[in-house]
Formats: structure tokens, sequence, C-alpha cells
């Protein structure tokens, strides 16, 4: 069982506001935050590559190869936790 909530955040083509939105959940939750990148052709991954460079211990990216959608986005990020907390 996992014991701390976590802000699953998935993207595409929100180069211009992933930053922001990022930001707000660091100054204002205590919570990790995983960015789910669905290959935004606009820059996207490389700022939440950024983001987990400067936050390490809070931001991580999961990079998927196409746009697969928002339910696919949440369900690969959520797995990805499950996996981690399970050691996998």
């Amino acid at each position: 069982m996992i014991n701390e909530d976590l802000v699953v955040i998935p993207t595409y083509n929100e180069a211009t506001n992933v930053r922001t939105l990022v930001r707000h959940v660091l100054d204002h939750q205590p919570f990790p935050v995983l960015i789910v990148d669905d290959d935004s052709p606009d820059g996207t991954g490389r700022i939440a590559d950024r983001l987990a460079t400067e936050n390490p211990a809070r931001v991580s990216v999961l990079h998927r190869g196409s746009k697969d959608g928002l339910v696919a986005a949440y369900r690969d990020g959520l797995s990805r936790v499950s996996l981690c907390a399970r050691g996998e």
C-alpha cells in the first residue's frame, strides 16, 4: 500500500502551462508530482524533465511514445506508481 498521496498530471502540448501548474502544486501541497507526457511536440516533455531535475525528490516524469489520451495517461501513471511501491 502507498502511504502518501501523489499528484498525477497528464500533459499534451502544455509547454505554456506545465511549469506554472507544477510550481503551484509544489508551493501549496506536500505531495510528489508525476508528469505523464504523451509525446508532446511543443517541448512539454523537456520542460517536465527540467522540473524533475530541479526537484528530484518531488517531481518525476513518465514519457509515453504517443498520444493515447487522458484515461490512458492516468492509467499508465498509476501503474508506474504501483510498480514502484511494490519495488519492481
